[in-house]
């Protein structure tokens, strides 16, 4: 049986009603139904890592049930818009992986001018870029805050500057010139930080 089978549409129509009217047996017979074709159809192909998919697929069907108020089946299934979302989800997924990239170089970049003196080991290794992520939240967390925001928007979100001057309702100018004490402040810190760890027996 396909999800455009005449009985399996009856079928769905009436699990979709009892969801609507709160039915939590209803959720996971749909969910039951239609996992493994979306994992295998659509998330699969795009990411390829069981944890990926694992939450591609969770995120898909909180979607579905957040926005299951404005659908309209119009005589079709609901495999079509499940499987939009759970591409769209996937698609998220990558663009966080992106991102999640860009910061790790941007973080490497803002301590370059560290490694030969007190730094952590490089980060070569997957346990070693947790390492530097955990290192560089510590000591962000021991200078001014709003120092630690304007690192954050342009070397943790990777905004470009207007963007980052924007967010903290200052000038370009003044934004250039807050991220220069900012990075001041936190190499301080940092060397502080692991001067310190270094010193403890």
């Amino acid at each position: 049986m396909t999800f455009e089978d005449p009985a399996w549409l009856v079928e769905e129509a009436k699990l979709l009603e009892r969801i609507r009217r709160g039915d939590r047996g209803a959720c996971t017979a749909l969910y039951r139904a239609f996992a493994a074709p979306l994992a295998n159809r659509v998330l699969w192909p795009r990411l390829s890592d069981p944890d990926l998919v694992a939450d591609a697929l969770s995120e898909t069907f909180r979607s579905f049930l957040e926005r299951l108020a404005d659908y309209q089946t119009r005589g079709s299934s609901v495999w079509g818009w499940l499987a939009t979302i759970a591409a769209n989800k996937a698609s998220d997924i990558h663009r966080a992986q992106a991102r999640g990239g860009r910061a790790l170089h941007n973080y490497q970049a803002l301590l370059e001018p560290l490694w030969d003196d007190l730094g952590p080991p490089r980060p070569d290794q997957a346990h070693e870029q947790v390492r530097l992520r955990d290192a560089v939240g510590t000591v962000l967390g021991t200078i001014h805050p709003r120092y630690r925001r304007a690192i954050e928007l342009r070397f943790l979100e990777d905004r470009p500057r207007p963007e980052c001057a924007d967010a903290l309702a200052v000038t370009l100018g003044t934004f250039d010139v807050l991220l220069l004490r900012a990075l001041r402040a936190f190499r301080a810190a940092w060397q502080t930080e692991f001067s310190a760890s270094e010193a403890t027996p």
